[in-house]
């Protein structure tokens, strides 16, 4: 486990000692079934989506997405009080969770790069990641951020938490998408 709170020193900001050890779990487990390790995602790119030349790491932007979801979260607070509140604890587990289910859609070619494996041509990562969060007994509250964070959340009503965390994790994946274009 001390692994998972070397890559997620954020996991601390999760004041819910119980929250706090189910979501380090989600990502042990993960760890555990996935080809990567904690120094791959360290390495490799956030995405596949944009290229071989993006030097920006999957922790790189995870922990950026945690760091603006949280930031926003505490301005929502500030501006709006009460008539907009946000559960801190369960924006943080979401935020952190997320991609986890990425981790079981990579696999590793013969010189080390990841790249989409079989499973993940699939099943997209929000539903790897809900799978392994309620295996973890997190909270539907929580798998929620994790289903509605990508465009699949689209099609649902989002939480105020998971509205946060989908726009942190999208203002942080689109510009270097377009940047292709």
């Amino acid at each position: 486990m001390e692994e998972v709170f070397q890559l997620w020193p954020e996991l601390e900001w999760i004041e819910d000692k119980e929250l706090r050890e189910k979501t380090g779990r989600v990502w042990k487990l993960a760890l555990e079934r996935s080809v990567l390790t904690a120094e791959d995602l360290r390495r490799i790119p956030f995405t596949l989506l944009c290229g071989p030349d993006l030097n920006v790491s999957f922790m790189d932007h995870k922990r950026a997405v945690v760091h603006i979801a949280r930031e926003s979260a505490l301005k929502i607070g500030e501006f709006f009080n009460d008539e907009l509140p946000v559960n801190m604890d369960t924006l943080l587990a979401g935020a952190i969770l997320c991609d986890v289910g990425k981790l079981l859609e990579y696999e590793l070619d013969t010189d080390g790069k990841a790249v989409q494996g079989k499973y993940g041509k699939y099943l997209r990562h929000p539903f790897s990641g809900v799978s392994l969060a309620e295996e973890c007994g997190l909270p539907p509250e929580v798998c929620h951020i994790i289903a509605a964070h990508a465009g699949e959340g689209d099609m649902i009503r989002r939480t105020t938490e998971a509205y946060i965390v989908h726009h942190a994790d999208f203002m942080t994946f689109l510009p270097f998408k377009e940047r292709l274009k």
